[in-house]
This record gives C-alpha cells, sequence and structure tokens, in this order.
C-alpha cells in the first residue's frame, strides 16, 4: 500500500508539470500542445511503464523455490533464469560459466552453475550498470536547475537501473521487495526534489563561502554539483539494494555478506563515479 502510494503521489506530480507546461504551449498553438502531451506519452512508456513491465514479468524465486528445493517447479525457475542469462549478449560469460548454466538436466548442478555465474560475470555487469546509471543521474542533476526535472530524471534512470539489473542477472526480486524498492526509489525522488534549494552554508564553513564568493561562478558551480553528488549517492544505495535483494532472493549470501559487500562497494562506486564524470567533462 506504501508503495502504491508512492506511485500514485509521483503520478500526480509528474501529471500537473506536464499539465502546467502544456497550458503555457497552448499560447503558442493547440497542435503544439497535443503533440508536446503525445510526446510525454511516448517518454513515459519507454521510460516507466515498459522497465516496469520487464521487471514484473521476470521470473521470481519464491517461497516454494526456496523451500522445496529440489521440485519441478524449482528446477523449471532455475532453467528460465538460466536461459534468461545465457540469452543476454550483454553478460560476457567466461566458457566456464556457460558450460555451468547449459546443465538443464541435473537440477544440483544447475544451481552450482548458477551460483558461479552470478558472483563472477554478471557480479561484474551489475557494478558496471550501477556505475553508469549513478553517473547518468549525477550529470543531468548538476546539469538541471529545475527541481521537478531532477525528480523526474532520478525516478527514470532508478527504473531503468532496476531493469537492466534484473535482465542481467535473469530474474527479478519477490513482491515484498519490489515494494520496499519502490519506496526506496520515490524516497530518492522525494530528495532529489528537495535538493534544488540545497544552502552551502548549511554544508560548508562560513570562511570557506567567503572565500568561494570571490571566484566568479564558483558558488553556484559547486551547489549544482553537491546536487549531483548527492543524487548520485542515493542512486548507488538504491543499486546496491536491488543487488542485494537478488542475491538474498538466489541464497546465494546471507545478509552478512549482502552488508559487508554493499558497505565496500559503496565506497570504491562513488569516486569512480566522480572520476569518470570529471573524465566526460
Amino acid at each position: 500500500l506504501v508503495a502504491i502510494g508512492f506511485i500514485a503521489l509521483f503520478l500526480l506530480v509528474l501529471l500537473s508539470s506536464i499539465i502546467s507546461i502544456g497550458e503555457r504551449l497552448r499560447g503558442l498553438h493547440l497542435y503544439v500542445e497535443i503533440g508536446f502531451y503525445v510526446l510525454c506519452a511516448f517518454l513515459l512508456y519507454f521510460l516507466i511503464i515498459n522497465p516496469v513491465r520487464i521487471i514484473l514479468f521476470s521470473p521470481s524465486f519464491s517461497i516454494v523455490t526456496t523451500l522445496d528445493k529440489d521440485s519441478l517447479k524449482a528446477h523449471r525457475v532455475y532453467k528460465e533464469v538460466s536461459k534468461n542469462v545465457l540469452n543476454n549478449e550483454l553478460i560476457p560469460l567466461t566458457d566456464e560459466e556457460r558450460h555451468g548454466l547449459m546443465h538443464y538436466e541435473s537440477y544440483a548442478d544447475l544451481k552450482d552453475g548458477l551460483n558461479v555465474a552470478l558472483n563472477g560475470s554478471i557480479k561484474k555487469a551489475v557494478r558496471k550498470i550501477i556505475v553508469r546509471n549513478a553517473k547518468t543521474v549525477m550529470l543531468s542533476t548538476a546539469i538541471s536547475q529545475n527541481a521537478k526535472l531532477d525528480m523526474v530524471s532520478v525516478v527514470s534512470c532508478n527504473v531503468k537501473m532496476i531493469k537492466e539489473i534484473v535482465v542481467a542477472c535473469g530474474f527479478r526480486p519477490s513482491m515484498k521487495k519490489l515494494s520496499k524498492l519502490t519506496i526506496n526509489v520515490g524516497a530518492t525522488a522525494l530528495i532529489a526534489d528537495g535538493l534544488e534549494n540545497i544552502n552551502l552554508e548549511d554544508i560548508l564553513p562560513t570562511q570557506t563561502i567567503n572565500s568561494l564568493s570571490n571566484i566568479p561562478l564558483l558558488k553556484p558551480l559547486l551547489s549544482s554539483v553537491s546536487q549531483g553528488l548527492m543524487n548520485a549517492l542515493l542512486t548507488i544505495r538504491v543499486g546496491l539494494i536491488t543487488r542485494g535483494y537478488l542475491f538474498s532472493d538466489s541464497k546465494n549470501l546471507n545478509k552478512n555478506q549482502i552488508r559487508l559487500e554493499a558497505f565496500k562497494d559503496s565506497l570504491t562506486i562513488l569516486p569512480q563515479v566522480i572520476g569518470e564524470v570529471l573524465a566526460f567533462f
């Protein structure tokens, strides 16, 4: 119910912004307004609705699968996940991982092969996905000077990131964990909406602010960069939570291992994102 509430809130805010812009475009011409609404509908489908559809229709390790480990249903789920991974050309599987995923007949061999792939090439691919989307969020929200646009950018990038992670792993988290992810994405979007009014005086010492004021354009530039940095950090957090949920559902790692790896990765991913963004500029 909370997840549905966040979705409804986001759609209401988005609809309000679209109508507001459309009413202004009506002053140019009625067809311009209609064309804008059609463009928004296409963007909403490709950026939000279609990724969510892909996530929901992916296989999931349900309670039945994890409890009754040698059942026909469990074997079928593992087989479907393995086929999804093998058919994903974006995952550079090694020969050993590919050979392990092709053992469809034996449940134990198939599970072992999936474990090897998840902790090997897939894990590296998921890390690259998180870095790439965090870079996009940092750039878009740092350049943008509009709170509503920041919110839409964060939501679309986070949904796209979760979809890419799900496709890379071949399965999705459980519905309960998907709901928690929805709340995380919604909270991240609301924070992005509020970061537009960030005040450097609340972050940096007064003497530093006074010295920065003497350098032209540096103070507003630092404010924009700090917004992008915070949004990138929140995006990294959502990506690591998604990865943790998926690895937990596949029974490859326990909770303590997930927390430890998420903590270590968050310390290394953020500097990598900053370095790649600076290299881009």
